[in-house]
């Protein structure tokens, strides 16, 4: 758990107070990723050697090219190859030379069960291994809060390397956020556009401390300048307190200055669809991720993105760290304004 001087240090700042003792050698994993881009923008702002690792397209759908990812992670030296292939981390990453630090914000990019166990799992280890050859010292690990009720495939794929990585030798920073911005982002323009707020069991089921990326970025390069947040699991959420699936549909429809309206979705319906879907991809092995997406819909529509208190079995908002300045509302605001550039949902997004 996070030492409740630094949080409440950091609450108003975002972690810029601290400054770094020495120019360290980074090298990120995942840097084109939605939370991988700010990380190394952070990074290089505080004025570490960043080296960034991408493929050759990346981005939702494989549309952003070499150049524009040049472009987004400015400031870093980019080298382009397959983060699946540890010859490629070898050989196009890491080059033999030297680094400090492996900053590892890889994540599948729908939450299949292939996919999580390719890059969850395989990939980071790749990292990993690829971060000792080349002397590192400590691994900065994104994870998520919802690992510590595993019932998914991402999750369990997770849970293995964060075993791995505590058991490396390796200085460990396992940060485990709770809902970014992006993923409560999904209705804005459907509501917007007039159309009511969908929830599950009248929207009181979930709850969250949404934490921004800007915010996020800087919470995990803080890992690697301040010593309290070495060798620890680091559950980590926004500031302010937690705030349900119908506390954010208030917040659209007050900012909007309109009336609310919503529609309640019965989360027994994913009781009919998992087992039709689990049966059929039995059958037919393809349907096995749809099978998981459902899965992964009930999860998200029934348990919190909060710590969950080992001794009530309860999630708790008391116990869920706060950090940074970024607000939901303001999101929301800039979000109705301005639109969601930057903030494309991944391919598993239920909304």
């Amino acid at each position: 758990m996070i030492n409740e001087s630094v949080q409440n240090e950091n609450a108003d700042t975002g972690g810029s107070m601290l400054k770094a003792a020495k120019k360290v050698r980074i090298f990120v994993v995942g840097a084109t990723g939605y939370i991988g881009k700010f990380v190394v923008r952070e990074l290089v702002k505080r004025g570490h050697d960043v080296v960034s690792f991408a493929r050759e397209r990346s981005g939702v759908g494989s549309k952003t090219g070499a150049d524009e990812t040049r472009e987004q992670l400015k400031g870093s030296e980019v080298r382009f190859g397959d983060v699946s292939s540890l010859d490629s981390l070898l050989k196009n990453g890491i080059r033999g030379e030297h680094f400090d630090v492996i900053v590892s914000c890889l994540t599948s990019r729908n939450g299949g069960i292939r996919d999580s166990w390719n890059i969850d799992y395989q990939a980071t280890r790749n990292a990993l291994d690829a971060g000792k050859s080349a002397g590192a010292a400590h691994f900065v690990l994104l994870s998520a809060i919802c690992v510590q009720k595993p019932m998914l495939e991402f999750q369990r794929a997770k849970l293995k390397f964060e075993k791995e990585l505590q058991e490396s030798g390796l200085v460990y920073s396992i940060v485990r956020p709770t809902a970014f911005f992006k993923s409560l982002a999904g209705q804005i323009e459907a509501v917007k556009n007039g159309k009511p707020y969908v929830m599950f069991g009248h929207g009181r089921l979930t709850a969250c401390k949404p934490i921004s990326e800007r915010d996020l970025a800087s919470f995990m390069v803080d890992c690697i300048e301040n010593p309290s947040l070495q060798n620890k699991i680091l559950p980590i959420g926004g500031p302010g307190k937690a705030v349900s699936a119908r506390e954010q549909g208030e917040m659209l429809f007050e900012i909007l200055r309109r009336e609310p309206k919503f529609k309640n979705m019965p989360i027994a319906m994913f009781d009919v669809i998992i087992p039709v879907l689990g049966f059929l991809a039995k059958l037919f092995p393809k349907l096995e991720d749809k099978a998981e997406f459902a899965r992964i819909g009930k999860y998200y529509c029934s348990e919190s993105m909060l710590v969950l208190n080992p001794r009530t079995g309860k999630y708790d908002e008391q116990m869920t760290p706060s950090y940074g300045a970024d607000t939901l509302r303001d999101f929301y605001k800039r979000a109705i304004t301005e639109g969601l550039a930057g903030q494309e949902l991944g391919e598993h997004a239920m909304f």
